[in-house]
């Protein structure tokens, strides 16, 4: 019997109060979008809807994974699949990018543009339809969760746990709009 993992609490980072959270979203491009090279063409998806900042690469850790699906670790029976199990496959040994959007309710505008969780359900102006090559149904059926390509913030209210998560301490010190080309904040 795999035990499952406790999620540690998010990180905080108190120097970033007074932020406008809806105007930020973090950016998770998942081991499958780097494994098939897609960072680029994605990032570039992604800046037609938000600007992108403070891109990076690194190999996350379990702490960060299971905090960062902290929602979904207790759901193994009801998806059918060992959750934590998958987690550790997944993203244990292999990189991801992690980026900043930021723009007008950037959290709700990039996740439309994302599109459904199943690419197979995503439509081709999404990034999942455009470059997703799995489906919940294969993946349900291999008992695994799916590849899709990436992940941001669910809403404005979960910014700043994700910021913790993935950025770590001081990592307020990113949130600095950008000016885009006409001067003007995005």
């Amino acid at each position: 019997m795999t035990t499952t993992p406790r999620a540690a609490p998010a990180p905080s980072d108190e120097t970033a109060t007074g932020v406008d959270w809806s105007q930020w979203t973090v950016i998770l491009l998942k081991p499958d979008c780097l494994a098939r090279n897609l960072v680029r063409p994605v990032l570039t998806m992604v800046a037609q809807h938000v600007r992108v900042s403070a891109e990076r690469s690194l190999n996350p850790t379990a702490e960060q994974v299971f905090t960062h699906y902290a929602d979904i670790l207790p759901l193994s029976a009801e998806l059918g699949v060992d959750v934590a199990a998958e987690l550790r496959r997944i993203y244990l040994g292999h990189p991801v990018a992690v980026a900043l959007g930021h723009g007008t309710e950037a959290a709700t505008r990039l996740r439309g543009a994302l599109g459904p969780t199943d690419p197979a359900e995503a439509g081709p102006d999404t990034i999942r339809g455009r470059f997703g090559t799995d489906t919940l149904r294969k993946a349900r059926s291999e008992g695994r969760l799916i590849d899709n390509l990436i992940h941001s913030s669910d809403h404005a209210g979960v910014v700043a746990r994700d910021l913790a998560i993935w950025f770590g301490p001081g990592a307020a010190a990113l949130l600095t709009p950008s000016l885009d080309p006409g001067g003007s904040p995005q």
